[in-house]
């Protein structure tokens, strides 16, 4: 059933209009449904993007209870779906992933498939859903990306103690991307920039993201916040992964 379909938009299609079948009346297949949300809830970049009623009904007759009781009418019911499935087809179509995704995703996973690769992906999960999980993530990928570079160069850090803007400046150090490494002006201003990122990753980390307790007002971060955070790190990320690849060479 699933190779009828050209791509996974078509599929996430196809899954919301046999919702919606069910929801006005109409006739759909069980097994079409159950095929169809094993194999998205099997990718973790879509499993937080689907509908949350697609992972708690995990038979297409418990679906018709559900949205029975929620809406009376067939509008309501199409208009509910179509909206929590906009969040994967957006997704899907391109409005929520950056062109960064993919090169990032591709290096991290050649250069550490366990760690630095995991990371990653934890952060593009979250960006969309979970914009507070997704800037802690961003800056666990960049803290993983600076340990496994200092345990490759044998360097000695505190694995409990150090701060984040510490870490890298070790590891700018060890790769030559210090400013005060460099005389040209455009070079020393570029890497100082990188430090300030850094500096911002961690302190945002910090204020706006899900590893520490909040006030009675927290600030919180919108997506396009997350997303701000995901692609700095995954950008500093590839920068280092690419010249201590470089040094390995020479």
């Amino acid at each position: 059933m699933l190779d009828e379909f050209v791509n996974d938009i078509e599929r996430v299609r196809a899954l919301q209009n046999m919702l919606i079948s069910i929801s006005t009346g109409q006739q759909a297949r069980s097994a079409d449904y159950t095929a169809l949300r094993r194999y998205l809830l099997e990718n973790p970049e879509y499993k937080q993007l689907l509908p949350s009623f697609i992972r708690t009904n995990r038979e297409l007759d418990q679906f018709w209870p559900f949205i029975k009781n929620k809406y009376g009418t067939y509008a309501e019911r199409r208009a509910y779906i179509w909206q929590e499935f906009t969040p994967i087809l957006d997704f899907l179509e391109g409005k929520n992933k950056a062109p960064l995704d993919q090169s990032t995703s591709q290096v991290l996973k050649q250069f550490d498939t366990e760690g630095v690769h995991g990371a990653w992906q934890r952060a593009l999960e979250r960006r969309t859903s979970d914009p507070e999980g997704a800037i802690t993530a961003a800056r666990t990928l960049l803290e993983t990306v600076c340990k496994h570079i200092l345990d490759e160069k044998n360097i000695p850090y505190s694995s409990n103690k150090i701060e984040l803007h510490e870490l890298y400046k070790l590891t700018a150090n060890e790769l030559s991307l210090s400013p005060n490494q460099h005389t040209e002006d455009v070079f020393k201003q570029i890497l100082g920039g990188c430090s300030a990122v850094v500096n911002g990753l961690g302190t945002l980390r910090n204020r706006l993201g899900d590893a520490h307790g909040k006030g009675k007002a927290p600030a919180r971060p919108a997506p396009r916040h997350a997303e701000l955070a995901v692609n700095l790190s995954g950008a500093l990320c590839l920068f280092l992964i690419s010249t201590f690849n470089e040094r390995i060479k020479t």
